[in-house]
């Protein structure tokens, strides 16, 4: 690590690569729903799962699964490979101390506030509540990081210790 301000990316970095990770695993199965009667294949999956099929969640997903059409599932299967290779782009940028990943957790981690806020109003849980004090530690941190970088180099603090696209060039 080149700065002791950069200690928590990595962590951040892995967090990323596992929603990534994640949600591209989730898109490969919508792939295994393709030509298949899906919601007979989702109550299997369940039952697999050793699942009720008859609880709320499990039952919506059946319900769900059962409405949606080959070309729905390729689509949200797409949408998953898109969504989970910029979640890979920003951990490689944040593991590497990389500005723009930086800016692109912020902004990426901050249009999650609103949603989550209006989901934990909505119904309540400690899990939705975690989840918004993790995204807002995370959004703090890359807007501290950010602006902590310019006020250094705006001060002529020592920029040897910042990757070089960190740097700004020199003002003429």
């Amino acid at each position: 690590m080149s700065s002791l301000a950069h200690k928590a990316l990595r962590p951040i970095a892995i967090f990323e690569a596992c929603k990534g990770m994640l949600v591209l695993v989730a898109g490969f199965g919508l792939l295994g729903f393709l030509g298949r009667d899906n919601g007979a294949f989702a109550e299997k999956i369940i039952r697999l799962l050793h699942l009720d099929p008859a609880r709320h969640y499990a039952k919506l997903f059946i319900m769900t699964m059962a409405q949606e059409s080959d070309a729905q599932l390729l689509a949200f299967a797409i949408f998953a490979a898109f969504y989970a290779t910029i979640r890979f782009a920003e951990a490689y940028g944040l593991w590497h101390e990389r500005r723009w990943a930086e800016w692109l957790a912020a902004l990426s981690g901050g249009v999650y506030v609103p949603i989550e806020l209006y989901e934990l109003i909505n119904r309540a849980s400690w899990i939705k509540f975690g989840a918004l004090l993790v995204n807002i530690a995370v959004v703090a941190y890359m807007v501290w990081l950010l602006t902590e970088n310019k006020r250094r180099l705006a001060a002529g603090g020592k920029t040897e210790t910042l990757p070089a696209d960190h740097q700004q060039p020199p003002h003429s």
